[in-house]
């Protein structure tokens, strides 16, 4: 659903009193979630505020155009000081201070000179986080911005968070929430932010016009895929007409790619097989590609989108392949007769939307083994969507209270945004205090 007016002023209050924010988009990130998270940055540094923007995992070099790349980083340093303070008012004077580390434990030695300490004249100070707010965006849930997260857990669980998404399976985590699962991209999002605030809406620059007809191109491929709105269309006209540089993003998106980019392409297209009674396409990629002709798993990214093109009279378009970390990533299309968001999470606990979805699979024996087996599993799902939708008895479904269905939804996968690894595990945001504390003037 649209967000709503609260929502926006919430979250505008929460900027306008935070000083130091961190933005933050997923791991193995995409052109939709960097820019994203530019855009925030860009915007928000014109309001005064103390900016750090955070790429969970390797730069993208095909991203580099992107306005404000510099000054992305990898990681924060941490800014905790735990303080430990001896009070000298009673007439104690100091001789020498040491400290020994003796079974993973550091003693600290106060020797003195004059008077007596005691357990009275110590106290502890922790400074905590450094940061005001946290803005996590095109991420359904935190446990997709990967190792960032798992590094940084206190962080997160003690500093108030934004949420910024478009997924339906967001897990509406954090204590303020922007999503829209009408939009198309999360940049759409951010733009019905901007443009509600006045002061806002004159600080959109080319630059920051370009950042977010980015990721509304790349997430509709170039509005071609079914996520397309109206609204899409009219977004990116009037980002066109604030200085969006559109063949910029067109060059460098889709006429810019390394040899061993098509190498691995040309691979998975050589590849693609097809039932044409259950009308699914689909081609894999194994690490052994990869190795072979020099590419990365990232380097797919963009191949589902050639397989749709090449084969495009199929209900289910998908994608197997392996990941430097371990296991695989399958990504999937489909036409309006299969929701794959309810086959991804019905299968493998994965989800999305319902005409663009995935997961991963952590452990298998051989990979081109375990394809089939997915595939097979897919044509099964299929044809009971398809019976369901037959039926004349189907029952009708029970309506959701606001929220619950992005409580039930599958988690999202970080290579893509879209969907989970059955591994992952959901962690509380703590909201104790914080809630009152966004509320203060």
């Amino acid at each position: 659903m649209p967000l709503s007016p609260s929502e926006l002023q919430a979250a505008t209050k929460a900027i306008g009193n935070a000083q130091r924010i961190l933005m933050v988009p997923h791991a193995n990130v995409d052109a939709d979630g960097l820019s994203s998270a530019l855009a925030c940055y860009s915007v928000f540094t014109q309001l005064g505020k103390d900016c750090t923007v955070i790429c969970p995992d390797t730069l993208p070099e095909s991203l580099d155009f992107l306005p404000n790349f510099k000054h992305l980083t990898q990681s924060i340093s941490s800014d905790q000081q735990f303080v430990i303070t001896l009070d000298t008012s009673g007439g104690m004077e100091l001789d020498t201070l040491r400290y020994t580390v003796e079974e993973n434990k550091v003693n600290i030695i106060v020797t003195p000179k004059k008077g007596t300490l005691k357990e009275k004249d110590i106290s502890f100070l922790s400074t905590g986080s450094s940061f005001d707010l946290l803005v996590v965006v095109d991420s359904a849930e935190l446990s997709l911005l990967g190792s960032f997260y798992t590094d940084n857990i206190d962080l997160f669980s003690t500093t108030p968070i934004l949420n910024i998404d478009h997924h339906i399976s967001n897990t509406r985590f954090g204590q303020l929430t922007l999503i829209d699962p009408t939009a198309a991209s999360a940049t759409e999002v951010l733009y019905s932010w901007f443009m509600t605030e006045p002061k806002w809406k004159e600080m959109v620059t080319a630059d920051i016009a370009t950042l977010l007809l980015t990721g509304l191109i790349t997430d509709t491929r170039s509005f071609q895929n079914p996520n397309t709105t109206p609204r899409s269309l009219e977004v990116a006209a009037n980002l066109l007409d604030l200085g969006a540089r559109q063949q910029e993003i067109i060059q460098h998106i889709y006429k810019t790619k390394p040899l061993s980019t098509l190498k691995i392409w040309g691979r998975a297209l050589n590849r693609i097989q097809m039932d044409p009674d259950a009308r699914i396409v689909w081609s894999s990629v194994s690490r052994e590609d990869l190795t072979e002709m020099g590419a990365t798993s990232k380097e797919t990214a963009g191949l589902l989108d050639e397989l749709i093109s090449t084969i495009p009279d199929a209900d289910v378009h998908v994608l197997f392949t392996e990941i430097e970390e371990g296991g695989f990533k399958a990504s999937m299309r489909s036409s309006v007769t299969v929701d794959v968001n309810r086959a991804a999470g019905r299968l493998f606990g994965g989800g999305g939307h319902a005409r663009a979805a995935g997961f991963k699979v952590k452990q298998y024996g051989n990979f081109q083994l375990k394809v089939v087996e997915c595939i097979q599993q897919l044509k099964t799902e299929m044809q009971s969507q398809r019976h369901e939708a037959d039926s004349p008895e189907r029952a009708l479904p029970v309506p959701m209270r606001t929220g619950e269905a992005q409580k039930q939804a599958i988690k999202p996968d970080a290579t893509t945004g879209e969907t989970a690894s059955v591994e992952m595990k959901k962690t509380e945001s703590v909201t104790t205090d914080i809630v009152s504390k966004l509320a203060k003037p």
